[in-house]
């Protein structure tokens, strides 16, 4: 080959090469978007901004769970350069092992050229101390934040509390990364949506002198936005009133109002201060409450399933009135060899029955509701009765979806022919065996939040809203739609006079099981409940509303261990109702009397 083609075979190789290459180029810049995203990530850097929470006041506008400043520290792990770990580790006093897990979960998180939090909540104080010596540590700055605070202290599981995020809640909703907080209970969590804001992001990058820049000066940029405010339906000073009656007892205190289904206050007691589930602290706190015998964490209110006892025999008086079973006038003699009864009365008519509690007089109405004899084989016939009843009682919201905001709610045990074919197999139980339920005892279950709507069911003659926790969100917001509608239970309005007669005759009358719940110049109606268990010591429940003809609240009480209704729910019931109507006391030693009372011991 001569020098002439050896010069073109040389030039064409060149010319090859360098077409190759900027082709390459041209690919790499122009379509290659990986590329392009792997350079703005060497260079750009991009911060979430965190919005803080909605405020949530109480239905008179004071605050109920407010925001308090802190700081996050983040890090940027492709920023850290020869880090003294040691050094780092005594600035913001943790282990070095510590620091090595938690670089471990951010690095496992992924995007090492993206802001994560290495520490979250640092109190001002802590932060005012770490900032002076930051700079020292590349890839590690600082952000403001805010954390929950509880200004009174008060209803911990009406309010509900925040916590980490799940790696469930990451999973099911793009909005949340891990350094994120969820609500966790309460109008925290049911509420979340409104409450957790809309985030920001912040674009910058550093130059080649590692000075921080604004990417487009900041036109990329958006600001977050604080999540909505909610006005609550509680009554601060009504809720701190019944907590501290409730001191060293267990059970549960619920006050609604009647015409709204507002909860005035939702007392589970014991309580705990909301104040400890927040900040670095929260986990040592959470772990103590978990572990208190006492159970502060359970939400008696709501999740507590209980036999309502002799309250009951309001449900079964509305019911076997509608139905035609007994009317007002109907005698029935007090026969107490199959079930005992209190005090002495012989044969009642509803009224007395209702005033003086009568056992058997409720054992033989409940015989009438289920063994209606209609079908010859008499297991079938309770049977297919039980049913009916039990169709009328799911009315009231007893066994049903009540309706309530309140997450993790109840719906309560009303048996049926299904439950008692599984206890004892078809066809092999009759009234005979179930009896005990006519006067709410036996496999009948309700939580302590049914029984206050039972009270406003009452209140309202036949009908009830919801139970719930928030009146309105934002500032000029409505009330929620579905707490507009009223639920009727199907029972007729002229057949709660009796009932309500009846019941003012049990606070009123001298013969009545709940003389201590009188309030001078306040006409109450109440039903006092005992509620049998075992060898220990009975509870004590009674329901009320007031005042009788222009209802404001209806309550409920129920303390465990306590004994008869009479003694100590009833007039429990009666201070809160006093201190809702009056804002006042007119008996200070019925008040020192429950204040110094405590019924712990079991």
């Amino acid at each position: 080959m001569d020098f002439g083609n050896r010069k073109y075979i040389l030039i064409f190789m060149i010319v090859s090469v360098l077409v190759i290459f900027v082709i390459r180029l041209f690919y790499m810049q122009a379509r290659d978007e990986s590329w392009k995203d792997r350079a703005i990530r060497i260079t750009e850097k991009a911060v979430v901004l965190k919005p803080p929470r909605g405020l949530v006041y109480d239905r008179n506008g004071e605050l109920l769970i407010a925001n308090q400043a802190v700081y996050d520290l983040m890090v940027i792990p492709s920023d850290i350069e020869s880090l003294d770990t040691v050094s780092f580790c005594n600035l913001v006093s943790i282990t070095p092992e510590d620091f090595i897990q938690r670089m471990a979960a951010i690095r496992k998180a992924g995007g090492s050229w993206k802001a994560h939090e290495f520490m979250g909540q640092i109190k001002p104080s802590d932060y005012a101390r770490i900032s002076e010596h930051l700079h020292e540590f590349s890839g590690f700055f600082g952000q403001p934040s805010t954390m929950r605070r509880y200004p009174e202290g008060v209803a911990p599981l009406f309010c509900g509390m925040v916590g980490k995020v799940s790696q469930k809640d990451l999973d099911s909703d793009e909005y949340y990364d891990p350094r994120d907080y969820i609500g966790l209970g309460g109008i925290e969590l049911a509420y979340e949506s409104e409450l957790r804001g809309t985030k920001g992001i912040r674009y910058f990058f550093r130059d080649h002198k590692g000075v921080t820049m604004e990417v487009a000066e900041g036109r990329l940029d958006s600001s977050a936005i604080a999540g909505e405010d909610l006005y609550s339906t509680l009554d601060i000073d009504l809720q701190e009133y019944g907590e501290l009656l409730m001191q060293n007892k267990k059970g549960c205190i619920i006050a609604l109002e009647p015409a709204t289904g507002e909860i005035l206050a939702f007392v589970s007691a014991p309580g705990y201060d909301p104040n400890l589930l927040v900040g670095r602290e929260r986990g040592a706190n959470y772990q103590k409450l978990v572990q208190d015998s006492l159970k502060p964490l359970y939400n008696r209110g709501v999740q507590g399933l209980y036999r309502p006892g002799s309250i009951w025999k309001m449900v079964q008086s509305l019911v076997a009135l509608q139905n035609g079973f007994v009317q007002p006038s109907t005698r029935i003699a007090c026969n107490r060899s199959i079930i005992g009864c209190h005090g002495p009365h012989s044969y009642d008519d509803l009224t007395g029955a209702i005033q003086h509690s009568c056992n058997p007089y409720f054992r033989e109405v409940m015989k009438r509701m289920v063994e209606q004899r209609k079908l010859s084989n008499r297991f079938e016939d309770a049977a297919q009765g039980l049913d009916s009843w039990r169709n009328n009682i799911m009315a009231f919201g007893f066994g049903s979806d009540l309706g309530t905001d309140i997450p993790g709610t109840k719906t309560g045990q009303v048996p049926g022919k299904t439950y008692y074919d599984k206890i004892y197999g078809e066809s092999r139980w009759a009234y005979s065996t179930i009896y005990s339920i006519a006067i709410g005892e036996g496999e009948l279950l309700i939580t302590p939040l049914q029984m206050a709507n039972l009270a406003a069911i009452i209140a309202n003659r036949g009908w009830y809203i919801p139970p719930h926790m928030v009146r309105k969100i934002g500032n000029s917001g409505s009330k929620l739609p579905e707490y507009l509608e009223k639920r009727e239970t199907g029972v007729d309005a002229e057949h709660f006079q009796v009932v309500i007669d009846a019941m003012q005759r049990v606070v009123e009358v001298d013969g009545g099981t709940a003389r201590r719940a009188r309030i001078p110049g306040i006409e109450v109606c109440g039903k006092t409940g005992t509620v049998q268990n075992g060898d220990l010591p009975d509870h004590s429940v009674f329901i009320a509303f007031a005042p009788k003809n222009d209802p404001k609240i209806a309550v409920a009480v129920y303390v465990e261990y306590a004994g008869s209704g009479g003694s100590w729910a009833a007039p429990i019931n009666s201070l809160m109702i006093e201190k809702y109507l009056n804002d006042s006391i007119s008996d200070p030693k019925k008040e020192e009397r429950i204040l110094t009372a405590s019924f712990l011991e079991h």
